[in-house]
């Protein structure tokens, strides 16, 4: 049996009606300042930008999202017994909503879907921290300790988690397929695991409507909408 892993980018939520945060009309392009409201140290430092970025994310599609063509595809390619793994640089949570195994996928930028105290770590959902957002709170902290509360996700200024890292390089490295799909793979480290699957023999797929940096070394590229070409991929490598 062919194991495939897929790394996801932005591209492949775009259908969902989540912005490209980084393509050539995305957020951190058109306004600078948002990325302001997801960068670490201005974030732990000033209440204000708390108090945005709570008040960004009550109106951010995230949540309201839905799997599209392409996250169904996914899961369907593994319910169908293939070997599979899914290494994800997107923090919306679509492929677990689509029905993929949570096993199974890796998210190497963690979850919007989540909230995660600073000081003691503590988790709870995002959904949760949302609703005292709406009922007054504009800077919810840690019912636990008090401390600052943020998304659990990775914020500009923060390393990744170094066993996820370690977990997505050695899925690369055992990967017999690898398949970039909708990502610019130029946001290190997470582009360097096309580059690592196919140092130890992958085949390795691009689908992007952009060229990539590692389109060099694929084995074949796919420029067609993302709806349309990762079905029938996946659907080829049946």
């Amino acid at each position: 049996m062919t194991m495939v892993a897929i790394l996801s980018g932005a591209g492949i939520s775009t259908d969902s009606g989540i912005p490209d945060y980084r393509g050539p009309d995305g957020l951190w392009r058109r306004d600078p300042e948002a990325e302001r409201l997801v960068t670490y140290g201005p974030y732990m430092a000033d209440p204000e930008v708390r108090r945005r970025s709570w008040l960004m994310r009550l109106d951010a599609p995230v949540l309201r999202a839905e799997p599209n063509v392409a996250h169904h595809a996914i899961a369907a390619y593994e319910k169908s017994g293939n070997a599979l793994r899914v290494i994800t640089q997107n923090v919306d949570g679509l492929h677990q909503v689509a029905g993929v195994s949570e096993r199974k996928v890796l998210e190497l930028h963690g979850s919007a879907r989540s909230v995660v105290c600073t000081a003691c770590h503590a988790r709870s959902s995002m959904d949760e921290a949302l609703e005292r957002v709406k009922a007054g709170e504009d800077d919810p902290a840690c019912r636990t300790c008090g401390g600052i509360l943020k998304a659990a996700t990775v914020m500009f200024g923060q390393r990744l988690d170094p066993k996820v890292l370690g977990d997505a390089m050695s899925i690369a490295k055992a990967a017999e397929v690898f398949v970039a799909v909708g990502s610019s793979l130029q946001v290190q480290p997470a582009a360097s695991l096309a580059g690592i699957a196919a140092e130890h023999g992958a085949r390795l797929i691009i689908v992007n409507a952009e060229p990539t940096p590692y389109d060099p070394i694929a084995d074949e590229i796919v420029r067609e909408p993302i709806g349309t070409a990762l079905p029938a991929l996946l659907e080829r490598l049946r």
